[in-house]
């Protein structure tokens, strides 16, 4: 599309957390607006589009490729402002006056309309330095007035601009965004492809480790990278104290000593939601075996433990759990005590 000059003035792209949304943003983003594009080597009748990475803009435009970081800079900034200052003012990551990527704004972690109302402001002025103005929103997560001023500008976009729109899922958008959008969806890659892969990223890592990580990646290599093994084994370890407690009648001093550990605060909630994401995928690989399908378990390593659990926990048992861990999960949201929560999660489901 780029080739031919059709590429569109919104483009959708959705895919699973750490799919690579984000890169290929950035790397379209070089690509129209790349000083030395190299030719194409292809033997291709059609030259196809590349940047070269080195030139000007190329660099500058990927000095935002660690978001996290850009983003943690960005925050910093603003909180260094004065308080009158800090209410007025927008996250956002430019590192190319031509490239402006908007992440959620905190502590809502949502993008709002004064994001947008920037992007209006600046969409109809032609490139400062490259061909193509672009423009990244990270997340789905729209606020409703955000969201509507959108439109506005995707009804009447201006020809040198692009807007990327990253999403886990598409359906999260508002229908009439979409429609006025091209929406592709980034595949999974194969868990041999992404254990080739950790072998050569993650070379401390144990065979197993790469293993247990490509299955728990589902498919994103991004995630499959920079995934923290240490914190899941330590939240697994927990969740399956919390399953156990659930699936016998008696003492719970074990499960009160790990819920008890789940305390207020950001870091508590990072910790909570950590342990919810286990728990389902404990859940999920009990169903499988009840399914007969065990080598669809992600958690292989402890597949010996998860059966002899199975032996108690019926697939009426699965269910239950996961309609109460979802109550755990919008509990959260309503800063519910997250110990008692949880210890009332496995008391609903102890089986008599």
């Amino acid at each position: 599309m780029l080739a031919r000059e059709r590429f569109p003035h919104a483009v959708v792209l959705a895919g699973a957390r750490g799919a690579g949304k984000y890169t290929l943003g950035l790397m379209l983003a070089q690509t129209m607006n790349c000083l030395n594009p190299p030719a194409s080597d292809q033997g291709r009748t059609e030259s196809l589009p590349d940047f070269c990475g080195q030139c000007a803009n190329c660099r500058r435009i990927g000095d935002a490729a660690d978001l996290e970081a850009r983003f943690g800079e960005a925050v910093e900034a603003r909180e260094n402002l004065r308080e009158t200052d800090k209410k007025e003012t927008r996250i956002f990551v430019q590192t190319h006056p031509d490239v402006l990527v908007i992440p959620p704004d905190p502590p809502q972690m949502m993008i709002k309309v004064d994001q947008v109302r920037r992007v209006i402001e600046t969409i109809y002025y032609r490139p400062a330095e490259g061909r193509e103005k672009v423009y990244i929103f990270t997340d789905s997560a729209f606020m409703k007035e955000a969201a509507n001023s959108l439109l506005k500008v995707l009804e009447e976009p201006p020809e040198f601009a692009t807007i990327f729109l990253l999403t886990e899922n598409a359906g999260e958008l508002l229908p009439t965004i979409r429609s006025r959008s091209m929406v592709f969806t980034l595949g999974s890659l194969t868990v041999e492809e992404i254990e080739r892969d950790l072998a050569e990223h993650r070379p401390e890592w144990k065979a197993a480790q790469r293993a247990l990580a490509a299955r728990l990646s589902e498919g994103a290599l991004g995630r499959a990278r920079g995934f923290d093994l240490a914190a899941y084994t330590a939240a697994r370890a927990d969740a399956l104290t919390i399953l156990k407690s659930a699936l016998r009648e008696g003492e719970h001093g074990e499960l009160f000593k790990v819920t008890e550990s789940y305390r207020p605060g950001a870091e508590g909630r990072d910790k909570t939601e950590l342990l919810i994401r286990t728990l389902y995928s404990l859940l999920r690989d009990l169903m499988f075996i009840h399914s007969g399908a065990e080598e669809a378990i992600l958690n292989m390593d402890v597949a010996s433990e998860l059966k002899r659990m199975a032996e108690s926990a019926d697939f009426e048992w699965i269910t239950a759990a996961s309609d109460r861990l979802a109550e755990v999960e919008r509990g959260m949201r309503r800063n519910l005590l997250r110990s008692l929560s949880l210890d009332a999660f496995a008391a609903a489901l102890e089986k008599g």
